[in-house]
């Protein structure tokens, strides 16, 4: 088992393992279990049989469960639970489950202890660590949220054995984005045979990948400086997100995002690591994309939470792990977008 720790003003652990669930401890007595319908039914007992929550709340699967709706009945639910102000919410599931999970933890009463476990890939590298909880709107993707760091996250490494292949490719992607934006090594890694469930380098490629976003968040919880960073290749990503209402991926946009995000960089002068964006599109194989006009992303783009009142940012890469946060001109962008749409058209 890998330990890695979160620090800042609320310091808690990550751990990474094979059986965590089963043993699992917090000190609230009153526990609230959130979890996507579609979870394998083998978890959530497990969860049950280690906190004997008060009350355990269904949602829809993936980014369904992503609404105001859905948040708002969440609440109901908590306090019709009689959850107290000492009390805690666990979330369980996929990166869409634990950010409703967390967002319902920080507003119910003003904010109760939140616990996450994740039980794909992504999210555990990126939605279980760093405090970022919200829900999507129909004008774009996380734009209502709140910072609500959770006390303790475990990552149990069992879950993973269960998921489609393509929904673990899926997400491998934030993996590879750490690798590009701070730990090149992870890049090998990730496209190695052995990065699978059951693989011998599972555990700490993860466990390293975490450590990236661990060490930023420390750093940076509340994205006034570096965090920004960890969106590299999301600016597209949200939006293709958008435009398609959620048929593509999170795991597979952000694997088309770094890559035009790589077009980018090195037409803004940048070294050309499109070789590895490219490779990784390869490997992960995502959903084809539909038909798409550059005039179809720019209004999310707009709205990506990076914009300011001059414009959008993007983060593009100097070289590895050399990010750095900037405006780009537009017909920079829209060049880069069809030398884009031409590269990705044979990946999916």
């Amino acid at each position: 088992m890998r330990r890695i720790g979160v620090g800042g003003a609320q310091p808690y652990g990550v751990e990474v393992g094979a059986g965590l669930l089963s043993r699992l401890q917090i000190p609230q007595r009153h526990v609230a279990l959130i979890h996507p319908v579609d979870l394998p039914a083998q978890f959530v007992a497990a969860v049950q049989a280690s906190l004997s929550p008060t009350v355990t709340i269904e949602i829809p699967a993936r980014d369904d469960c992503k609404t105001l709706e859905v948040l708002a009945g969440v609440l109901s639910k908590l306090a019709a639970a009689n959850i107290p102000r000492d009390g805690a919410v666990a979330g369980l599931g996929g990166g869409a489950a634990t950010d409703l999970a967390g967002f319902a933890a920080a507003s119910y009463l003003r904010g109760v202890a939140f616990y996450t476990l994740p039980t794909t890939l992504l999210g555990m590298v990126d939605a279980a660590v760093g405090g970022k909880t919200g829900v999507n709107l129909p004008e774009g993707k996380n734009l209502v949220g709140a910072f609500w760091p959770p006390r303790a996250v475990w990552c149990d490494t069992d879950t993973l054995v269960t998921l489609p292949e393509a929904v673990f490719r899926e997400g491998a992607a934030e993996a590879y984005k750490h690798g590009l934006i701070s730990d090149p090594s992870l890049l090998e890694r990730v496209l190695s045979p052995e990065f699978k469930p059951g693989g011998a380098n599972l555990e700490d490629t993860l466990a390293d990948a975490i450590a990236v976003k661990a060490g930023v968040v420390t750093r940076d919880l509340t994205e006034q400086g570096e965090r920004a960073y960890l969106n590299f290749g999301h600016t597209l990503a949200h939006a293709l997100e958008a435009v398609t209402d959620h048929a593509v991926t999170h795991g597979e946009a952000v694997g088309y995002g770094m890559h035009y995000a790589a077009i980018l960089s090195r037409n803004m002068g940048g070294a050309d690591l499109t070789p590895h964006t490219l490779a990784f599109l390869k490997w992960q194989w995502p959903a084809p994309l539909p038909p798409l006009a550059f005039e179809d992303v720019t209004p999310y783009m707009a709205r990506d939470k990076k914009a300011d009142t001059q414009g959008v940012r993007f983060v593009l890469l100097c070289d590895l792990a050399q990010p750095y946060l900037t405006r780009v001109p537009e017909d920079t962008l829209r060049s880069a977008f069809r030398e884009w749409q031409t590269a990705v058209s044979g990946t999916g």
